[in-house]
């Protein structure tokens, strides 16, 4: 009796051919495969070999042809491109060597020719791990990967596998992703990934992988084009952490950094109790209802819910286009001085660390003698008295509420009388009073950069921590793909 080899030939280039495939080839009998391959393997083919091909989607057939040659007694190697394990010929022939039942003759005498048949495997290079290794690194953590041909799968079964992988945060990989009468599939893809996945993450693919029509592409999810896309390509989908630097595609081997595993040894750069907000983060990163978040929004909602555990604050949280980033930068570039708060809790919460780093001072000025001479002679709260002290002698600070509302209103009075001119406003007054009225009020002026937390909620923790997140921004890079958060 004869037996089969099932010969992975690697993407299509002789490089990519290992030994024992090419030992298989040189000793064989016959060989079966789909004609278009045998061009990578004709050099190695013995004299007097017997090539078999056939056309696509012939599968069943050549792996009949195998056994009843086999069956012969001569040595059968069965090519597939690739890897024959994956989407390829081996798991039809060992399906039905299983399968097939023995002609009378064999039943008499206890023996099925098919099951007498020797089956060797021998794998290959696959096309995703080429593609891989012309893209850089972006199988470095868990992997699936999915065909999107529904010929053999139903369109229901390969969409929820999709779902799960975007859901699972796996790198993927799609093999068959297009053809003549498959165009849609990889759009509805698309559609699915980005609902569970930044538009920024990485996507690479390459064309003809180890040919000489290869063709290499690197672009993000959001920028993909599916029309750019053809029969002979596969794509690969980085994870949450996965980044591109220097043109390559590079997924870290882990999700963060422990202080005992830093790539220098030197452990990590953050405190234990850094390390537990960083780990906070992630945790509600992955219960916002969004991920498309621009960065400097990001930020200050992830402080605004670390701070509350309350989730509303993903619907309430407005800030101004690049309002966080602005504000940063004007701290670091020294025209932000200082923070004027409307009451001290809110001046308590603000990190002194980051405030000393920077050269930041917060002043509130509810505790001075002039606010309560104020209030009483004018009738008005002691902190609309203070505001108006403020304002005085710090008209371009960065201004936080987060407890009256009337210092809020206030300020916008001195605004529009030109008497103040804030490099931002955080307004997270919080009650039942004039609340909504003031954050309403803050909306109209353009130009000042504001965050605000809509609605009746708010609070001095809320305002502080907003601070917080607008002197802290520059640690915002690590929610970027392929950073340590």
């Amino acid at each position: 009796m004869g037996k089969i080899i099932i010969a992975g030939i690697g993407p299509g280039c002789p490089e990519d051919i290992t030994p024992a495939v090419l030992e298989a080839v040189r000793e064989a009998d016959v060989i079966v495969g789909y004609k278009y391959y045998f061009q990578f393997i004709e050099p190695y083919v013995r004299e007097g070999c017997e090539c078999i091909d056939t056309g696509m989607k012939r599968e069943r057939e050549r792996a009949e042809q195998a056994f009843s040659l086999a069956e012969e007694g001569k040595t059968v190697v069965v090519i597939s491109s690739g890897d024959a394990g994956i989407y390829g010929m081996t798991p039809l022939i060992y399906e039905m060597k299983e399968a097939s039942p023995p002609t009378p003759l064999q039943g008499e005498r206890g023996v099925n020719s098919s099951e007498a048949i020797s089956i060797q495997v021998l794998p290959g290079i696959s096309a995703f791990q080429k593609a891989a290794s012309l893209l850089g690194a972006p199988i470095g953590h868990d992997l699936c990967i999915i065909s999107l041909s529904d010929l053999m799968t139903p369109w229901e079964v390969i969409e929820r596998r999709i779902k799960a992988a975007a859901v699972g945060d796996f790198v993927t990989a799609i093999y068959n992703p297009k053809s003549q009468g498959r165009y849609w599939q990889l759009y509805r893809l698309q559609e699915l990934f980005l609902k569970h996945r930044s538009a920024e993450t990485p996507v690479g693919y390459v064309r003809q992988a180890g040919r000489e029509e290869q063709e290499i592409k690197v672009t993000t999810l959001g920028a993909f084009d599916p029309e750019d896309i053809d029969m002979f390509t596969v794509i690969l989908i980085g994870n949450s952490q996965t980044y591109i630097a220097d043109g390559k595609i590079i997924t870290p081997r882990g999700y963060s950094l422990t202080p005992d595993s830093s790539p220098n040894g030197e452990g990590s750069n953050y405190s234990k109790g850094q390390n537990i907000m960083i780990e906070s983060f992630r945790t509600i990163s992955g219960e916002l209802r969004r991920n498309d978040y621009p960065l400097d929004h990001l930020w200050a909602l992830l402080h605004a819910i670390h701070t509350t555990a309350d989730f509303d604050m993903e619907r309430i949280l407005y800030t101004d286009d690049h309002a966080v980033e602005t504000l940063y930068n004007k701290v670091k570039n020294g025209s932000l001085k200082t923070i004027v708060t409307d009451v001290t809790m809110v001046t308590s919460g603000i990190r002194k660390g980051a405030l000393q780093r920077l050269g930041v001072e917060v002043k509130c000025y509810l505790s001075d003698p002039r606010v309560a001479e104020m209030a009483a002679s004018l009738g008005i709260t002691r902190t609309q008295a203070g505001i108006r002290l403020s304002a005085e002698e710090h008209p371009n600070a960065l201004f936080a509420f987060g407890n009256a509302p009337t210092a809020l209103m206030e300020l916008c009075d001195l605004i529009r009388k030109g008497k103040a001119c804030p490099a931002g406003i955080i307004a997270a007054p919080v009650g039942f009073v004039h609340v909504k009225e003031s954050k309403h009020m803050v909306k109209p002026f353009k130009d000042i950069p504001k965050i605000i937390v809509e609605g009746r909620k708010g609070g001095s923790n809320l305002a502080a921590t907003l601070c917080n997140a607008i002197m802290t921004f520059d640690d915002a890079e690590q929610l970027k793909p392929g950073r340590d958060l």
